[in-house]
């Protein structure tokens, strides 16, 4: 979604087609390349504001008859839109960074954990691409953390010198079932030149 002209195209296409932003299209680009998010599958949305990765992965569920579940989570209170989400859609208002795995997974259906994660969780831009970008990483270091739960290779300081409380067990269990999928979207910045690719790990 680069070039002349071409953000204000996915703008509108977003509004004609009824999403509430235009990253909209970034998971569906995504979704019809690794048809990550099938039916009947769990779904975890992290930093879901303002819903449009919500539709996608509603939408990618099928129909209700097909069950599924979609769980966004965001620091501020997110409405489930009114197109292309349904039943199965619910959003909480938390700060991901202090929620613990328990309580993550107490959010899947039947409490097992997730099929799909999805981090779109975004800092809040400061205009300095290296900060905005280090803070980035650390949000997506948390993403991976409480999807798969391995060792924060960002320690506990780190967050505190950002003004970010952290409250992760770096060993425990994730909640991402296996064999799940995970993407998390990062911020770049000059020390990363070109687009940063989702990260996605199909085979766990």
């Amino acid at each position: 979604m680069s070039g002349g002209g071409a953000p204000d195209f996915f703008y509108r296409e977003a509004q004609r087609l009824g999403y509430v932003a235009r990253s909209a299209f970034k998971l569906l680009q995504i979704q019809n390349q690794y048809k990550l998010i099938k039916p009947g599958c769990s779904v975890l949305d992290l930093g879901c504001a303002p819903g449009a990765w919500l539709q996608v992965a509603c939408q990618s569920l099928g129909p209700l008859k097909n069950g599924g579940a979609v769980v966004g989570i965001d620091v501020k209170k997110v409405k489930v839109p009114s197109l292309h989400c349904d039943a199965r859609v619910q959003t909480i208002s938390a700060d991901v960074m202090k929620l613990s795995k328990p309580q993550v997974m107490e959010l899947s259906p039947k409490k097992k954990g997730f099929s799909v994660i999805l981090s779109d969780m975004c800092p809040s831009v400061s205009g300095i691409s290296t900060r905005d970008a280090a803070l980035s990483f650390e949000l997506g270091v948390r993403a991976l953390d409480l999807a798969v739960g391995r060792a924060m290779s960002v320690s506990n300081d780190n967050f505190q010198n950002e003004g970010v409380s952290c409250t992760c067990s770096p060993y425990d269990k994730g909640v991402l079932l296996s064999r799940g999928h995970l993407v998390i979207k990062l911020l770049e910045s000059e020390d990363t030149k070109g687009e940063i690719s989702p990260i996605i790990e199909p085979d766990l």
